[in-house]
């Protein structure tokens, strides 16, 4: 009888296991016009949003919020509903990519400072919904942001 070893990413020792993050899908409205804010990763510079690890005592979307502060500067509402999830493989700093699951909350941005504990390592840049889409590299990401519409919110 064969038997084919799984890839590394589904060895159940759980070390390669994927593992669950938290992402902030942060925007605002002017005049009936939707703009999300991208962030470009630290390492590499590419755009993305801001995203975490979970935290003890925070839910999902708390924990979407405070990556988009750390990472962003953004202070907002959040919304409980998760609009989708994306994955990707993420370079821990042992050189390691492991795979993660993103689920992705909307923050509506009421104001950004510019004093926040990521500022140095960061850039954000406000951009349509469809230019956002083109600037990230997973595709269902890219579908999460292109459809995003905060009417659908209540």
């Amino acid at each position: 009888m064969f038997i084919k070893k799984l890839p590394p990413q589904c060895d159940s020792t759980g070390k390669t296991d994927a593992r669950n993050q938290f992402a902030a899908l942060c925007y605002r409205v002017i005049e009936n016009r939707v703009e999300v804010l991208m962030i470009t990763t630290r390492r590499s510079g590419r755009w993305i949003v801001p995203k975490g690890w979970p935290m003890d005592g925070m839910t999902p979307a708390e924990c979407a919020a405070q990556e988009a502060w750390e990472e962003a500067g953004v202070r907002g509402d959040i919304h409980d509903r998760c609009l989708g999830m994306f994955s990707y493989g993420k370079l821990m700093d042992t050189g390691d990519v492991v795979p993660c699951l993103a689920m992705v909350y909307p923050v509506r941005v009421r104001g950004l400072s510019d004093d926040f504990p990521e500022v140095n390592q960061r850039r954000r840049k406000w951009c349509s919904r469809k230019k956002a889409a083109r600037m990230v590299m997973e595709p269902e990401l890219a579908r999460i942001l292109r459809d995003f519409d905060p009417r659908s919110l209540g």
